[in-house]
């Protein structure tokens, strides 16, 4: 089941990983530049980050 990441821009965490997996996005400031699904109201910084973490390892196992 999804569940909303960030609240003032009613990001999904679904929509996010699909974005990440796509996207070679490795820091919350890429993410913030390359696209408007991140502001900087910090609320949702720990998720996003665990977010971008998390695909960076996924992109890494597809690799090796």
């Amino acid at each position: 089941m999804a569940e909303v990441i960030c609240l003032c821009n009613e990001v999904w965490d679904l929509d996010l990983r699909e974005y990440l997996d796509s996207h070679p996005i490795s820091s919350i400031e890429e993410l913030r530049e390359q696209a408007s699904i991140c502001n900087k109201c910090m609320q949702c910084q720990d998720l996003v980050e665990g977010e971008i973490y998390q695909a960076r390892m996924r992109r890494q196992q597809a690799q090796g």
